[in-house]
């Protein structure tokens, strides 16, 4: 990254400072509004966009919240919070298969990542493909994940081992 480069990343960063503390306050509708006028004055803000995308989805606007991420990708294809993002709210909407190719250029941008990992692994089970899950849901525990998170992973391996016992 260059010298310019870094500066305007501080200044992408300095623009959204004040809606992600709105975010952490769970002030969701004040950030969103701020957010907003970040991106009015600054449609090439990748972290307004997924900021953005984060206070949508906290609102329950799930379907707005992945355009705001598309948004960032658009302006930031590397942004690895942003395409992981999306890739569990295209699973959640019910595209699982955009969902794994998401997920999937996730890893190939950071292999081993976690949160990649476990969004490939839920987009998988989500298109019923349990082998896949299994493989990508073992790998997300073997990076020793919050312990709320383990529990959750561990109950979903236990409960497709019982429906769908592995030969």
């Amino acid at each position: 990254m260059s010298v310019s480069d870094e500066s305007t990343d501080k200044g992408y960063w300095d623009a959204v400072e004040e809606a992600t503390e709105l975010l952490h306050e769970e002030r969701f509708h004040d950030a969103l509004v701020a957010l907003r006028e970040v991106i009015r004055r600054d449609p090439q803000n990748p972290y307004a966009y997924y900021f953005l995308g984060i206070g949508l989805y906290e609102v329950g606007e799930v379907e707005p919240a992945r355009d705001a991420y598309r948004a960032c990708l658009r302006v930031a294809p590397k942004h690895l919070g942003a395409r992981i993002a999306l890739s569990h709210v295209l699973r959640q909407l019910g595209d699982a298969k955009e969902a794994i190719k998401e997920g999937t250029i996730a890893l190939t941008q950071a292999p081993n990542d976690p949160d990649a990992l476990h969004a490939v692994g839920l987009a998988y089970l989500a298109r019923g493909d349990h082998g896949a899950a299994r493989k990508y849901l073992r790998a997300f525990l073997a990076t020793r994940p919050e312990f709320e998170v383990q529990l959750e992973v561990q109950a979903t391996l236990d409960q497709l081992d019982q429906q769908d016992p592995e030969n």
